[in-house]
């Protein structure tokens, strides 16, 4: 039986792992900050409240770690996000030392500043990024060593905290407000195929490599967000602002909200923008060949009760 530690447990992504290593038979461990989290959460499996910041509880003995924690935001106190993903990582590390480690990083480690077009994963890290979260997160990548990272992109599905509350909070009556022109592809991860890609990477044969992971083929954003609106029953049309207008327009609103010191971003920020009006698609061949993913297509059906 296979013995597997998840970090951020707590979380979207985390909780997901969870559910389908309990359900394959496994014997799960799930840490997450939260002080407590439903049974059903994690699958019934037991969980210890554990900041990886803070003093480290008694931890069972694992063979694998799938590392889930870490801090999400393009948002934030840079030192914050920093610490979370890099010396969180690092911490995870030490916790357990000679277990396989599997680390969920994200696609924000490809370069921000032109289009990623089915991107392989040797063209990551980059020198430059737009933020802390991209650049935090490819130093993090570095720490494991010998590890299994994966990159999924725009996750979603159902507990979706991130992805789907950004689009529906881009509504504004009857207009989807987006960037580009709509007909950029885009590659997307379900948060089904990113949980059988860190199933495979914490059982397979591959012990270390870096793998590219989404849906089985990238779509195009227009047809994406009329699917998004379609399966939620919302009465809107994407309307699209072209990138040299959204660019200027994120630079005033990030500089706004830190001068007036909002907790939440905009809803156009830089970084959003960036992942919005241009290609952004990665080759997945790799975590096919090596790792045997099978991944399923982009589905939005069923988004109406997420």
């Amino acid at each position: 039986m296979v013995r597997v530690g998840v970090t951020g447990a707590s979380g979207f992504v985390g909780g997901a792992v969870c559910r389908a290593a309990v359900d394959r038979g496994w014997k799960v461990s799930a840490f997450g900050r939260r002080p407590s989290v439903e049974d059903g959460h994690v699958g019934g499996a037991p969980y210890t409240s554990w900041d990886l910041l803070a003093d480290r509880p008694e931890l069972p003995e694992v063979d694998v770690v799938i590392h889930c924690a870490g801090s999400v935001t393009d948002w934030g106190p840079p030192k914050e996000i920093w610490a979370a993903n890099v010396e969180g990582t690092r911490n995870a590390v030490a916790a357990f030392p000679g277990a396989r480690f599997v680390h969920v990083s994200t696609a924000s480690v490809y370069d921000p500043f032109r289009p990623t077009v089915m991107a392989t994963e040797d063209t990551a890290p980059v020198n430059r990024y737009v933020n802390a979260y991209g650049a935090s997160k490819a130093v993090a990548e570095r720490v494991p060593g010998r590890a299994v990272i994966l990159r999924p992109h725009a996750i979603y599905g159902r507990g979706d905290t991130t992805l789907l509350p950004r689009v529906l909070g881009a509504v504004r009556g009857k207009r989807l407000l987006a960037v580009g022109d709509g007909r950029q592809r885009i590659s997307l991860t379900s948060v089904d195929n990113l949980v059988q890609a860190c199933l495979l990477a914490a059982a397979g044969p591959v012990e270390h490599g870096v793998f590219n992971v989404t849906d089985a083929e990238p779509v195009v954003l227009d047809d994406a967000l009329r699917a998004i609106l379609g399966e939620r029953g919302i009465g809107a049309e994407p309307y699209y602002l072209p990138l040299k207008l959204a660019e200027p327009l994120a630079v005033v609103a990030e500089t706004a909200f830190r001068l007036l010191g909002r907790p939440r971003p905009p809803r156009l920020t830089r970084y959003a923008v960036g992942h919005l009006a241009v290609e952004r698609t990665l080759d997945i061949t790799a975590a096919r060949d090596r790792l045997g993913f099978r991944p399923t297509a982009t589905s939005f059906e069923g988004a109406a009760s997420w």
